[in-house]
């Protein structure tokens, strides 16, 4: 869940729309003794760690063996760089072989979403979605050291206050005793585990559901469902809407804002279903969203579509969670 600008691209979809030329390019350092200075600002940044309530022990065990590691560098900077159409991120995204996945997905596991649907009032066709996009319903974690990676990103700089307190938090992970060094792997910039969580939203949001004494997003699927539920529904998922529908636009001009007014009054301003047929004449507010290069199109979003910019601030995430879900509910 990591706060990104608008329109960048997923996780777990963003390698397969890169050109390789890109991925491949190599990070220039100013210092010869980066490696160094690396290790120098470890060891000042430990005072802040122990002011912080870690204990030497853990953070000696957590750091002694990381390096820089040049390649979260090139991640990070990549990040403002990269953009895709919107039906090109769709095209990836909505694939029929994620949708396929995600069907299968969800009915092997039915008999346990129902029971955290119930208890978190979160429908759980929105988590598979989610689950789907981040991680590949688990296939795509990530396999990078979260300490070196967060400790790397924290010390180049760009995001130094960010990176510092998902360092602080995932240490305290650590001190807590619900993983361990070796697992506690993830993405490039520190999220970790099937629902990529940041270390910070970790704290806040991980559920033991299986009640084993750890709340463990890596490899229990009831703690990934759960986890995942109830950082929605802490965010203000609610469970009588979706999250909103495409629509078609036709020649009318509209700016792009975030008033939320009622689909009766949205249907009298011209906007149709997409298939061009009456939208509901209804009370429910939505707002508009209309993606770059869309023609007609667009979408009109409610509020769980906010809840889902929560999770990861980008429009095109939100709209292909929301597709994807609706794709996975379809017979």
């Amino acid at each position: 869940m990591i706060i990104v600008p608008t329109c960048l691209i997923s996780k777990t979809i963003e390698k397969s729309l890169i050109p390789k030329s890109y991925i491949n390019a190599s990070i220039s350092s100013d210092s010869d003794n980066i490696e160094s200075d690396f290790k120098a600002w470890l060891s000042s940044f430990k005072k802040t760690a122990i002011q912080k309530g870690i204990s030497d022990i853990t953070y000696d065990s957590a750091t002694e063996n990381i390096t820089y590691n040049k390649k979260m560098i090139k991640f990070d900077r990549r990040q403002a760089e990269f953009t895709k159409q919107i039906w090109e991120y769709l095209d990836i995204a909505v694939s029929d072989l994620r949708v396929k996945n995600g069907k299968n997905s969800y009915f092997s596991n039915r008999e346990l979403l129902l029971k955290i649907e119930r208890k978190y009032d979160v429908d759980l066709k929105i988590v598979m979605g989610i689950w789907g996009l981040e991680s590949a319903y688990g296939h795509r974690r990530g396999n990078i050291n979260t300490i070196e990676a967060l400790a790397t990103l924290a010390f180049d700089g760009r995001r130094k206050t960010f990176f510092e307190e998902q360092l602080i938090a995932s240490l305290r992970i650590l001190e807590r005793g619900d993983t361990t060094l070796v697992a506690m792997q993830g993405s490039w910039a520190g999220a970790m585990g099937q629902c990529q969580f940041m270390p910070s939203s970790f704290l806040n949001y991980a559920s033991d559901w299986d009640k084993d004494g750890t709340k463990n997003i890596w490899t229990s699927k009831p703690d990934v469902f759960a986890s995942a539920a109830n950082y929605l529904n802490k965010v203000g998922w609610s469970d009588k809407k979706t999250w909103g529908r495409k629509v078609f636009l036709g020649d009318n001009k509209f700016e792009i804002n975030k008033k939320y007014i009622a689909l009766k009054k949205w249907s009298s301003k011209g906007i149709l279903n997409s298939d061009k047929t009456k939208l509901p004449q209804l009370d429910l507010k939505a707002r508009l969203v209309i993606p770059d290069n869309y023609g007609n199109y667009g979408f009109l979003v409610y509020s769980n579509f906010d809840s889902l910019l929560n999770w990861y601030r980008s429009n095109y995430f939100a709209i292909a969670v929301g597709k994807l879900s609706d794709s996975i509910s379809e017979k």
